[in-house]
Order: structure tokens, then sequence, then C-alpha cells
């Protein structure tokens, strides 16, 4: 009764301070935090009241892997074991919520202090396509997006679908993404071949995991990736042997202007491995490739900014001296009218933008 007044009353103080395109203040957040990891350490008493140690670990571990950075791995589990000792020194038994919630209150302020630079910031609760120009935001109608994701939004869209298309590429024209940095010219032709006529290319994938990431991973793959048929890579060269098959398919909504959707999956049974829309544009005199994968109602873009090399490569970032290249996720899309960019989607939306 107690925490859910203190929730209370922090929900509606955090509400009230909320900028618009603010998420909520950072106590909130770890308050919330806490709440949600009461009720794990209350089931864990339930089914065999662990020490305060093993529950304080535990708790540290998820909340750690979490944070998806070593230090913060490593950092979770050491917090949530000296918040267990420093709960226990006494002799008297800490319930396990109270554990769980303290190490998550402990390890995120530890966190805020030490990594200073936001991890997600909120850039729009409700945007239009001009403000938000580096955002793929096509979503998928269903819970599930595999590999006949292509062919369920040209019915959404009205768009002609061609499937496992001929000698196209994931980008028309590398001339698209010429800028202060990137001249197309100085790219070696089978690199420029790549992008523009990707389907003459074969795919192999050889995993290599760095072992403090594998446990989080098969976490993720099992509960996460393969339910929802996206973003599912091999976790071993095992796997990786039963073949990699890579196709593109196209969705004409404005003629001459294809959504090219780039599909790797396993050969022997076509599950997906990822599903990505793969576009270009231009601003202030500089091109990117955006690439959009779908989720349910939702879709993370990654927006790179092309560099040449000097082996006459190319490379595309995520991090650069402008503002758009990153990584974004929207959710909630609602189309509302037409939309230059994105025909029959509407260019004004009712989206969140992290």
């Amino acid at each position: 009764m107690t925490g859910a007044i203190i929730m209370g009353v922090s929900e509606a103080v955090a509400r009230q301070r909320q900028r618009p395109n603010e998420i909520p203040g950072l106590w909130h957040r770890i308050l919330t935090s806490a709440a949600l990891a009461a009720p794990i350490g209350w089931i864990a008493d339930v089914l065999g009241r662990p020490q305060s140690t093993i529950t304080g670990l535990t708790a540290g571990g998820m909340v750690g892997a979490m944070g998806l950075r070593p230090q913060k791995v490593i950092l979770g589990p050491l917090v949530g074991w000296m918040v267990g000792r420093a709960l226990a020194r006494n002799g008297v038994r800490v319930p396990s919520a109270a554990v769980a919630a303290t190490t998550i209150v402990v390890y995120r302020t530890i966190s805020a202090a030490v990594f200073r630079d936001a991890q997600v910031a909120l850039l729009a609760e409700r945007a239009r396509e001009a403000d938000l120009p580096f955002v793929v935001p096509l979503g998928t109608r269903s819970r599930y997006v595999g590999t006949g994701y292509p062919q369920d939004l040209a019915e959404t869209i009205g768009g002609l679908y061609v499937g496992d298309a001929q000698d196209v590429g994931i980008i028309a024209s590398l001339h698209a993404l010429s800028g202060p940095d990137f001249d197309p010219a100085t790219v070696d032709p089978l690199v420029r071949e790549f992008y523009e006529h990707t389907t003459r290319f074969k795919l192999d994938i050889v995993p290599e995991w760095r072992m403090w990431v594998r446990p989080g991973y098969l976490l993720y793959r099992t509960l996460v990736a393969r339910p929802l048929g996206q973003a599912n890579v091999p976790m071993n060269q095992r796997q990786a042997l039963r073949g990699i098959d890579s196709r593109i398919d196209t969705i004409e909504v404005k003629k001459d202007l294809p959504i090219r959707v780039w599909i790797r999956s396993f050969a022997d049974n076509d599950e997906p491995i990822y599903v990505g829309i793969y576009t270009t544009y231009r601003h202030e005199d500089r091109g990117y490739v955006s690439v959009g994968f779908p989720l349910p109602e939702a879709s993370f873009t990654a927006t790179l900014e092309p560099h040449a090399r000097p082996d006459r490569g190319l490379t595309l970032a995520s991090t650069g001296p402008s503002s758009h290249a990153g990584h974004y996720l929207t959710i909630s899309i609602r189309p509302k009218v037409n939309s230059p960019r994105w025909p029959s989607l509407g260019s004004e939306r009712n989206y969140t933008c992290l």
C-alpha cells in the first residue's frame, strides 16, 4: 500500500513537471524501475526465500545486462552483491522485494552519476514527416514480422509488390549519398556494385560473440527475436551452416521509386534473420542511408552517414558531424493523410520517437 502511494505521488509530480517531448525525470524513472523489480523479489520469496546476496546478484545482473555497455554489465552484479550483503549484515532477513528494489535504486543512481551521457532521448510525441526525415516509420500490423512482411506492407499501402526482385540493390545509386565526406567516384567498382546490385552477391555469416554478450543475447533470441521474426542472428557457426538466403523484395508506390526490403533468412526453412527497409534521402547537401527494421506497430531505424575510406571502401556510420545519424525507435504509428515520401501512410502521424 505504501509503495503504491509513493508511486502515485511520483507519477503525478513527474507528469506535472514533464515538458513537451521530454521523458519523465530520472528520479521518477528510477522509482518506476524499483517498483517493477519488487514483485519479482516477492515471487522469489514465495518460491524459495533466497538469500539476500543471491537476490541482489540476480537483480543487479538483470539490470546490468539491460545497460548493454560492458561496464554496466559488470557493475550490475557487483552492486547487487554489495546491497545484498549490506542488508543482511545484522542477521535480520530482509524481504527479497526490498532487496531487489534497493539494488535497482542504488545501481541506477550510481550508473547515472558515472555514465552521464543519456542513452535515450525523446525526440517527439507527435511528429510530421518533414520534422523527422531520418525515420522510416513502417511497422507491421501483426505481432510477427517474418519474411512475408513486404507483401503485407504492399497490401497496406497499395503498392506493386515484386518478390525476390532480380538485379537490384539496397539503394538505387551511390550518387544519392554524395556529400562533404563522401564522393562516390572514389569508391571501388566492386563496392559500388554491392550497393547498387546487391542481389548479385551471396551472403555468409560468421558469428563471433564476446563472452559477456552471449548469455544476454541467448535470452533475447529465445524470448524476443525468434517469436518476433526479426533481428534473429545465428548464435554460433553450427547455426550459420544452415545457410543464408539473401533477397530483395520491392514495393513500387511511386514510379521508379520502389521501396527496397532486404530480407536475410536461413536457407533451410526461410526463418527470418533480418528484415530491413533501405532508403536514402538528402539533407543540407548530404546524403544518408536510413534502414528501417519493422516491429509490431513500431519501427527501429538506423540512419547512417557515409564516409569515404582510404582503401576506396565506404563506411556507413551511425555517428558523425551531422545531427541526423543515429538510432531511432518509433511507436504507435497511425496513418492520417497522404505523404510525399511514404504515399498512403500519412505525412502527419501520432507516434513517439526515441
